[in-house]
């Protein structure tokens, strides 16, 4: 069964790298992750981020650098401590996360209208409870995944169909 669900995870990651591709040319893929967790954990510092990054300290700091030169990411000197920089996604990266999840929606859209009606159900049913066993398993302090391809955390509250999560910022320390 894990082999046949990766067989066709497969042409579900081919959909969204291609979505990626053509919306986020200007990002690498690391970079497109970190702007994905800036926009989901309002507050976090550059450790943390390294850590959702799953990065070297060191290069998440020149990451967030190349963010902010490339208009994606602003700084903002802490309130509390003014070494602590928070970082806010810009207008152009909320812009460019709204058109990759436009982008991806479409190709799944055209896919799926190819589905019979049951195919379809029975598809939502399954990947629900796949969504909900990965999250007791989060809960659970088990590793089975840092994020969603739509930048939402395992534990993060479901958005309906069509849905685009909230959009928020995110601290970084220099």
């Amino acid at each position: 069964m894990a082999a046949a669900l990766d067989d066709a995870a497969g042409t579900l990651l081919a959909v969204w790298e291609a979505a990626r591709e053509r919306t986020t040319s200007r990002l690498s893929g690391a970079q497109l992750r970190a702007v994905m967790v800036v926009e989901q954990y309002d507050g976090i510092n550059l450790r943390r981020l390294a850590t959702l990054t799953d990065m070297l300290l060191s290069s998440a700091s020149r990451l967030c650098d190349r963010l902010v030169a490339a208009g994606m990411l602003e700084r903002e000197p802490g309130r509390y401590d003014r070494r602590e920089i928070s970082l806010h996604l810009t207008p152009a990266a909320n812009r460019l996360l709204a058109e990759l999840r436009a982008d991806r929606r479409h190709r799944l859209d055209r896919i799926l209208a190819g589905m019979s009606p049951a195919g379809r159900a029975a598809l939502l049913r399954g990947m629900r409870e796949f969504d909900e066993v990965a999250r007791r398993g989060e809960a659970d302090g088990e590793d089975l995944t840092v994020l969603r391809p739509s930048g939402d955390p395992v534990g993060a509250a479901p958005t309906g169909p069509g849905e685009t999560p909230g959009e928020t910022s995110v601290a970084c320390s220099a």
